[in-house]
């Protein structure tokens, strides 16, 4: 059970009892702990948590008009949020970044994640490779690069970083953000630290970030503390948010080092990295929706595949607009998060797996359709050309019909809603 699953379902029995007292509370937090401390927060911390939404809960009242439910889900958020660090914004202007961290962490491809944001925000960047020590790492992040369409400096060979510094720089003058990427280790020593601050003296960085990995859950404390005595730290990224269950470990375990955590990792691609928000994290643990992400998820994807936002409008629905829907869901990551998204986040894994696959398949069959059969599904039932789509995508005639039968019964439901007033004002934020 990860960390938002355990904390659904402690706030789940929470919700189920007739009175909230204190014997309700300390079961409640009782769970929480047990949860806590499984996803490898810190024993300490969970005590001073759960103590404080217990004092809270049971010394005040609810507002008039407030549930006690309600109220007391109001303290956890609120204790939480405090919990697991402040929420960070990056400013939008030219700086320098020198990335530190230990192997495995993460730190190369987190470079060009880190490059493509600011530069899809429109900010010129470049990375450096100044990882002279780990094998195939000039060539990782130069082919990192050009993913991203950022521009790369290396020096393949060259064992003095403070050097590769120096001509990067130069090469890179105009950029308006630069990234370095530095050596790793397998621990902090004191080679690494030399390394480190004789970058840090040439490169002359406004942020000085420790990359981790949320599996480390709370040594991510020790070691933030560690790197700031050794080199200084601006403050951490934690990549692998997503695959980990001691993420709320490691954010935990920072906060309480004072190390200011400024981006997560969420996923594999590029541009699955966004600065970390407190809120928006506890609220997803929590299960609440947050449709403010999905709209702006919905518009990049929608900007990345190049896809006229008239096209994904459900007012006209066909095949035409579904495949431009399709392929705007498929840049917004796994179903899961999207899920997550809409406060879903329990939803059945093998369901999301089918689901996956299916819309996979939808995909594969539309574009064996030509442009006239997407804008038309009814002559989808003339003679030969389902014949025709199944060879043409390599499914089947029954996949197909599968396809039409599902997609007859989506704008049925479709057609029903777009009278709605609510859902159609709610829907025309998707297209911008």
């Amino acid at each position: 059970m990860d960390l938002g699953e355990g904390i659904r379902k402690a706030m789940a029995k929470l919700s189920r009892a007739t009175i909230i007292d204190a014997k309700t509370i300390k079961e409640f937090n009782k769970e929480l702990q047990k949860t806590l401390i499984s996803s490898d927060v810190d024993v300490a911390l969970v005590l001073k948590l759960t103590s404080s939404i217990e004092q809270k809960a049971l010394k005040s009242n609810p507002p008039p008009g407030i549930t006690p439910h309600d109220y007391i889900t109001d303290i956890v958020y609120n204790e939480l949020v405090s919990f697991m660090g402040k929420t960070y914004e990056p400013e939008m202007k030219p700086r320098r970044i020198l990335l530190m961290g230990l192997y495995g962490s993460g730190k190369t491809t987190t470079a060009a994640k880190l490059a493509k944001y600011y530069q899809d925000r429109g900010l010129s960047a470049g990375l450096i490779c100044c990882d002279v020590t780990r094998p195939s790492a000039y060539e990782q992040l130069e082919t990192l690069s050009s993913q991203a369409n950022v521009t790369f400096f290396g020096i393949k060979g060259e064992s003095n970083a403070a050097k590769i510094v120096k001509q990067g720089l130069e090469a890179l003058k105009g950029k308006q953000v630069i990234i370095c990427d530095t050596s790793g280790r397998n621990s902090i020593n004191e080679e690494l630290i030399k390394e480190l601050k004789d970058i840090n003296k040439e490169f002359k960085p406004d942020d000085t970030i420790l990359v981790l990995s949320a599996d480390i859950g709370q040594v991510a404390g020790r070691l933030a503390s560690e790197f700031g005595s050794a080199v200084g730290i601006t403050g951490l990224i934690i990549t692998k948010m997503d695959g980990s269950g001691k993420g709320g470990g490691a954010l935990s375990a920072a906060n309480a080092a004072n190390a200011k955590v400024m981006f997560i990792g969420i996923g594999e691609k590029l541009s699955e990295i966004e600065p970390y928000n407190s809120e928006r994290f506890i609220g997803s643990l929590l299960g609440m929706p947050d449709i403010a992400n999905l709209l702006e998820k919905v518009q990049n994807a929608i900007s990345a595949e190049n896809i006229n936002p008239e096209d994904v409008e459900v007012q006209k629905l066909n095949f035409e607009s579904f495949y431009a829907q399709l392929k705007a869901l498929n840049r917004m990551g796994p179903l899961k998060s999207v899920f997550g998204m809409l406060g879903a986040s329990d939803m059945p894994k093998d369901v999301i797996e089918k689901g996956e696959e299916k819309l996979g398949k939808y995909k594969v069959i539309i574009s064996s359709m030509t442009k006239e059969e997407r804008l038309d599904e009814h002559i989808l039932h003339q003679d030969g050309r389902i014949r025709r789509i199944a060879l043409g995508s390599g499914t089947s005639e029954k996949e197909v019909r599968e396809l039409l039968s599902d997609f007859a019964k989506m704008k049925k439901s479709f057609n029903m809603l777009k009278n709605d007033r609510n859902m159609k004002r709610f829907m025309s934020k998707f297209s911008g």
